[in-house]
């Protein structure tokens, strides 16, 4: 993985322009710590810091074609880069390196943008046309690899983080209210959008052809929605021959690195899997890590042994405390680059640093089999809620959801009563085509009762669920309650916060690069097209999984119920000791500083969460929520960042080119 920074069409002098790439990098030095370069043309400015990962030796950046009329700086893999090579070499085209780098140029070469139905792989990339005068960027099908892009005096400008932009002169970072709503109802904001007004992101399977009248955005690949009448019928046996076959395939080319490669091991079945396989393709050892929690209610530990003893792995664990959150939580809000709900990010920030402090660079992990194989409650929430709307008034039918939360305190001796008022929003609204998100979203959305008078002024009544109703407009009909949850948990949730801010973001912190066999677009495609009832089969999650590792893991972790990856909330920040940072950013006269909050219904909910009261999901996304939000405006709006930039790049390759 790297970090990419450059500007099209700048008005600096050329050593201004130089000092400025390298300021922007110096933001984002931690992706890619092994070696800076840039390329400085008449109107366009490239840079980048790269984690050598491929071609360790000849596979520096920026990279041009043979005839250097093209030019890239790319952060990312293709896994199926040999295959590719073979094909261009076979049309003619002679390569310098053994790096997938040089591959993309010689591709986009041969077959412009349509190139990029060709590629597996995770990547944001800039390729730099010379000849035409044009600057094209390009970002993965699910948005595993972040690329932000904005605009000031004419000046295009784009990064694999938005804290470069806060060296870029003119480069205004304000709050935009609608992308802050949007947060506190999907915990993510809607692609395009960032958290910043007029910041925006390249949104996953797209790509843009930047140019001196303007820049055009198109899609290039979408996530099948089979109908019901053009669904694939397969027989169990069938669909797990097939789906093992593409998986096997999957796992070994990421498997492809000049640097070892390790897994996470969390004691679920996804990453369960993916190791196991693994070591099916490569008997020998496998170094894996895990994070437990010394709060037992959050900790699998217990399974984690279990696999590894079975798959006989090197395991590297390490246990991580509420005051670890605690102390940790700024920095991970610096990197995420948006608000959190979920302290969640932060043990996955101590488990890439405890993988990089063991000098590994490459981590598989099992992130996507829940949205593909429905593996998390709101899934089944959704066959429950469609099952007991057919007869609303039951004392029956809402028992079931008794079952998918015992984690939460309130959910263990809820009544028929409790359970309605809880789980009955808008039950009978079953043709809405966000009928498995509302009542998620309508929680989440009561953190947007804290916002200040002048915050709800400025939304003017706008939304969230209503806006995304009204872009999925008929997109959704004929299809199947579950394939509908499953692709708005994949096209909202999956890019927007999982391979974000506990992806992405929480690894290259650290300088590690996370791989995702179950995110093979091949994969999605696959699992799109099979039956309902081959993903949750009744209320039996990850069905096809589940049969297809029976005797290759233990009974245990297969027949175990799905756990949700938590971590402590309340008790990291409203705790007997306080972090100084909760009290200063919490306080009422930072509340009326920031003007996002109001300072009186804050202070209720700091006294909602003081230690020996029952704090609820809600009172603790609100408490995240509410923090987070304040960091972030220390830091990227008033730009009081923290003491982590500033990296040296005297080492920074510099290409200079003028104009033909």
């Amino acid at each position: 993985m790297c970090g990419i920074v450059g500007f099209y069409q700048y008005h600096q002098s050329k050593d201004e322009a130089e000092n400025l790439l390298k300021r922007m990098l110096s933001r984002i030095r931690y992706r890619g710590p092994d070696e800076s370069g840039i390329y400085l043309g008449d109107e366009i400015g490239l840079g980048i810091v790269r984690l050598s990962i491929v071609d360790l030796e000849t596979g520096s950046q920026p990279m041009s074609n043979g005839e250097k009329s093209l030019w890239i700086v790319y952060n990312g893999e293709i896994f199926n880069y040999i295959e590719l090579r073979q094909e261009l070499k076979r049309k003619g085209h002679t390569f310098r390196t053994q790096s997938d780098t040089e591959v993309i140029v010689h591709l986009y070469e041969e077959y412009g943008p349509a190139f990029l139905n060709k590629l597996n792989g995770q990547f944001a990339f800039a390729i730099w046309d010379k000849r035409k005068n044009e600057l094209f960027l390009a970002r993965d099908r699910v948005g595993i690899r972040p690329l932000f892009y904005t605009k000031t005096n004419e000046t295009f400008i784009f990064s694999s983080e938005i804290k470069s932009f806060l060296e870029y002169p003119d480069v205004v970072t304000e709050l935009s209210p609608i992308a802050l709503s949007q947060v506190f109802t999907f915990w993510t904001t809607l692609t395009p959008n960032t958290l910043f007004q007029d910041i925006y992101e390249v949104p996953p399977g797209h790509f843009m052809m930047v140019r001196p009248s303007g820049y055009d955005l198109k899609s290039y690949w979408e996530l099948p929605l089979p109908g019901f009448h053009n669904r694939e019928k397969k027989k169990v046996e069938d669909a797990i021959e097939e789906f093992n076959e593409l998986f096997y395939d999957s796992v070994k080319i990421r498997l492809r690195a000049d640097v070892p490669v390790g897994a996470y091991l969390s004691g679920g079945i996804d990453s369960s899997i993916t190791t196991a396989y693994i070591k099916s393709i490569f008997p020998g050892n496998l170094r894996t890590f895990s994070i437990g929690f010394t709060e037992e209610e959050f900790d699998e530990s217990f399974y984690q042994r279990m696999v590894i003893d079975f798959l006989k792995t090197d395991h590297t664990s390490i246990m991580c405390s509420p005051e670890d959150i605690a102390g940790v939580f700024p920095y991970v809000v610096w990197h995420s680059e948006i608000p959190i709900l979920r302290t969640a990010p932060a043990p996955m920030y101590f488990l890439s640093k405890v993988v990089r402090e063991n000098n590994y660079k490459v981590v598989i992990t099992g992130e996507g089999a829940d949205e593909l194989f429905a593996g998390y409650n709101i899934f089944k929430e959704t066959i429950i809620r469609h099952f007991w709307a057919r007869e609303p008034q039951s004392n029956l039918r809402p028992l079931l959801l008794k079952k998918l939360y015992p984690y939460m305190p309130q959910m263990k001796d809820a009544n028929n009563t409790v359970l309605k008022l809880f789980f009955g929003y808008k039950l009978t609204d079953t043709n809405s085509p966000v009928y498995s998100h509302l009542l998620r979203w309508n929680n989440t959305s009561r953190i947007r009762t804290y916002f200040s008078d002048k915050m709800k002024d400025a939304l003017k009544g706008y939304h969230p669920i209503q806006d995304v109703e009204e872009k999925i407009s008929g997109k959704l009909d004929e299809i199947d309650p579950l394939t509908r949850a499953q692709w708005l948990e994949v096209k909202i949730f999956l890019s927007g916060y999982l391979l974000s801010s506990q992806g992405d973001r929480m690894a290259m912190a650290n300088s590690v690069e996370g791989r995702y066999p179950f995110l093979d677009h091949r994969i999605l495609e696959f699992c799109m097209k099979l039956p309902p009832d081959l993903k949750l089969h009744g209320l039996d999650e990850k069905y096809l999984l589940k049969r297809m590792m029976k005797g290759r893991l233990p009974d245990p972790i297969i027949e175990r119920s799905k756990q949700a990856y938590r971590a402590p909330v309340h008790k990291s920040f409203i705790s007997q000791t306080v972090p100084d940072y909760v009290k200063f950013f919490l306080s009422r006269e930072q509340i009326l500083s920031s003007e996002i909050f109001n300072p009186d219904l804050v202070e209720k909910l700091i006294q909602k969460t003081k230690p020996g009261i029952q704090v609820t999901e809600i009172d603790d996304m609100a408490l995240t929520g509410l923090l987070s939000t304040q960091l972030l405006y220390h830091q990227f709006i008033i730009r009081k960042t923290p003491d982590i930039i500033g990296a040296n790049l005297s080492d920074c390759k510099l290409i200079t080119e003028t104009a033909e």
